[in-house]
């Protein structure tokens, strides 16, 4: 690992300052003053459901990015990507994250397209692709179900072949982007009777399609941040399917992002613990946080600590990536880290503010920092449980890094 920049990334990383701070609109700048916590807060919720403010700054950004081929900056030049380096994408990143600026396209380029240039034909990127860079497509994923989260190889929404097409039937659950996509990738049985990894396709169709519902799912933290997706007798053409029939779980395991190292969560814990300390040294600050200040100082100190410790997690896996090997337990390890440091650290800023930090409404004159700490408590509780919960990434890490026996 080499942590200073070499000239060319030097020279990389002002390039993609420069763009950020001369082309975010300034609806985004105006944004990070009142800094959302929420897992609504993206790009795409703005292009879909937000004002008419909201959809054309993320329209306008969109654009300012397509300019420079940075909307899906790790696919390839012949289909609209930039074609970054890894060491490049990790740059791209950090300083998209530290200006918080937001990423345009969602999963349909971090995910589904990645997916489609590994697995699908000429004909399905040429249907694909483009749309999903234009922001035409925007993509949900259809993986979990009542029955098969962590275990997802146990998931039973069946698709029957019926001539050139499939029928759907069944449940899809946790589909955190479904109320604001047009079109859903997922997997789904085709064999019923092969064993539970085998017998899986992986299909892509258009939410608008008859039979297919979405339905709200409230978080306690009064958001609407995922849904129940049901499916009735929908009908998918064949030559949806991307990948081999009944190969779609392989083809699943390939949908990750080319960039996994996750710097976006060590930047985002820095900077919301600077808040706390800049906050701190104000009158309001030491009027809510009375005496806990001090006692709070060590906790501080140790959440700042560990965000570096996630850097260096980050920098590890972009490292290897960049040195042409593929991390494995490597990025459990990164993911465990990561989520549960957001934990911790909102708690920390719980206990900095004592009772004060009950109060919910980010407007009220009693409420301390916009009452970020007490929203990102009450949002993390799921941040172990998605991407693949944590005992799932312990056990990753216990037989693929330590060499245990899995029973």
């Amino acid at each position: 690992m080499d942590w200073a920049d070499t000239e060319e990334q030097a020279a990389f990383r002002e390039n993609v300052r420069s763009f950020i701070d001369g082309n975010l609109p300034q609806y985004y700048k105006d944004k990070r003053v009142w800094n959302n916590v929420t897992l609504e807060d993206d790009w795409q919720m703005d292009m879909v459901h937000g004002s008419d403010d909201a959809k054309a700054a993320a329209q306008e950004w969109s654009d300012r990015m397509s300019s420079r081929n940075w909307v899906a900056p790790h696919w390839p030049q012949e289909y609209g990507g930039a074609g970054l380096t890894t060491m490049e994408q990790f740059i791209f990143n950090m300083e998209m994250a530290e200006a918080e600026a937001p990423m345009v396209g969602g999963q349909g380029l971090s995910l589904m397209g990645p997916t489609v240039l590994i697995h699908g034909t000429d004909e399905q990127k040429e249907r694909l692709l483009a749309p999903t860079l234009r922001g035409e497509m925007l993509w949900s994923q259809g993986f979990s179900e009542p029955g098969a989260g962590s275990d997802l190889a146990s998931l039973q929404t069946r698709a029957v072949r019926d001539g050139d097409e499939y029928v759907i039937n069944g449940q899809k659950m946790w589909t955190s982007t479904a109320h604001k996509s047009n079109w859903l990738f997922g997997m789904f049985r085709t064999d019923p009777d092969a064993p539970k990894h085998r017998g899986i396709s992986f299909m892509v169709m258009p939410q608008t399609n008859n039979g297919i519902s979405v339905r709200p799912i409230i978080s306690m933290g009064f958001e609407h941040a995922t849904n129940e997706t049901f499916f009735e007798d929908v009908r998918v053409p064949a030559n949806n399917v991307i990948g081999e029939v009944n190969r779609g779980w392989y083809v699943g395991m390939t949908l990750l992002d080319f960039e996994r190292s996750n710097i976006a969560g060590a930047v985002e814990t820095r900077r919301r613990l600077q808040s706390l300390i800049d906050y701190l040294h104000t009158d309001q600050g030491e009027l809510r946080s009375q005496d806990r200040a001090a006692r709070a100082r060590t906790l501080i100190a140790d959440r700042w600590i560990e965000s570096e410790v996630l850097f260096n997690f980050s920098f590890r896996i972009i490292s290897m990536q960049a040195s042409g090997l593929v991390p494995n337990y490597e990025a459990s390890t990164s993911k465990i880290f990561s989520s549960e440091l957001s934990q911790r650290t909102a708690n920390t800023g719980m206990k900095t503010f004592g009772l004060y930090a009950n109060i919910w409404d980010r407007a009220h004159e009693l409420t301390p920092l916009d009452a970020r700490f007490t929203q990102l408590y009450v949002h993390s509780v799921v941040f172990t449980i998605f991407g693949g919960s944590n005992e799932i990434q312990r056990n990753i890490i216990a037989t693929r890094g330590l060499a245990l026996p899995r029973s």
